[in-house]
């Protein structure tokens, strides 16, 4: 809690001095570095009429060790009551974006995700084994509003959905059952397979040095999908803060709450006695995550209107229900193309 109120109060503090240090203009910049939200942050930005944007984003996640609640856990204990155990899993994905504004006030957003996930699991018999799954993520589609453009200050709404068609039957062989493949636990598949609602509000603050931001946002599952299950409901609240030190060079700090919901439903072909990760139980919680990051941009030359940005993230706090893999560090990195 006291790592959470003092973040809190960077964020509110920075803020507070972006506004006394306004520039001439009047209107939010996207033509310097920290015009941009740093790269883990989606529809932070809007464009002006007509124009394009492009991107591709790099995102790893490790997820090592067992956490229970908010205290951590050792593999023996969960072996105790289960079967199998998952001791690691790394995730990778590959995004690609666009971005269009058919005028200065509505924007279009599309992007497509490519998944490659990796488990490590322990037997309680001393044995160990790997399960791997990759392919296509589900679609999401999106508009951004804007509401407020004045004061060195933006409001913009977004609402959207995911079209599912990231695979829920992904499948591969495990120790109990080779040589034939059985289907794989939730964090193994690569879709949702239902259509999620995904919305948010985004708040900019812009000044001569510093930038500010806050984004509240959520992602609805609407029905269950084929498998007779659905994800948890997502809700997020990130607040960032970002100081441009040249005309292409900016650094930022993020902290941002995380609630997730439980899967409600159960895939019938799962055993959720043999493996916590089929286990419905031990899915959703709640994260406190921070992010350090710079953004690069070209103002002028061969390579203007390009961006580069990365950020280094891990939790600062997390209470996940029942027994799950602990979340460690997350690396996000991407190019963004403006014409």
């Amino acid at each position: 809690m006291n790592l959470r109120l003092a973040a809190l109060t960077i964020m509110a503090t920075l803020s507070i001095y972006a506004q006394k240090t306004s520039n001439n203009s009047t209107t939010w910049s996207a033509g310097r570095p920290d015009g941009h939200a740093p790269i883990s942050v989606m529809g932070d930005h809007m464009h002006g009429k007509g124009e394009w944007m492009f991107s591709y984003r790099y995102m790893r996640m490790d997820m090592d060790d067992l956490k229970e609640g908010s205290s951590d856990t050792s593999a023996d204990e969960v072996l105790a009551d289960y079967m199998v155990t998952p001791i690691k899993m790394p995730m990778e994905m590959h995004m690609l974006g666009a971005m269009y504004a058919p005028s200065n006030r509505l924007t279009l957003m599309a992007m497509l995700n490519a998944v490659s996930l990796k488990m490590d699991h322990l037997t309680r018999m001393g044995g160990n084994f790997t399960t791997k799954s990759s392919g296509l993520g589900d679609l999401k589609i999106s508009g951004l509003y804007k509401f407020f453009n004045k004061n060195n200050q933006v409001i913009h709404g977004r609402f959207g959905f995911s079209i599912p068609i990231g695979s829920i039957d992904e499948k591969d062989v495990t120790q109990a059952s080779a040589p034939y493949e059985t289907v794989l636990p939730y964090p193994m598949q690569l879709g949702s397979g239902t259509f999620d609602i995904d919305q948010a509000l985004t708040y900019l603050l812009q000044g001569q040095l510093f930038s500010y931001g806050a984004q509240l946002s959520s992602t609805i599952r609407v029905g269950k999908n084929s498998r007779e299950y659905a994800y948890g409901n997502q809700f997020r609240i990130a607040n960032w803060a970002a100081m441009k030190l040249t005309d292409w060079f900016s650094i930022s700090a993020r902290i941002e709450q995380v609630w997730l919901g439980r899967i409600s439903g159960e895939d019938p072909d799962l055993n959720p006695m043999m493996v916590i990760t089929a286990n419905t139980e031990n899915s959703g919680g709640t994260l406190l995550n921070s992010g350090f990051g710079f953004n690069i941009y070209a103002p002028s030359g061969v390579f203007k209107n390009l961006r580069f940005g990365l950020e280094y993230g891990f939790p600062l706090h997390q209470s996940l229900k029942g027994v799950q893999l602990k979340r460690k560090q997350a690396l996000t990195l991407g190019l963004q193309y403006s014409m």
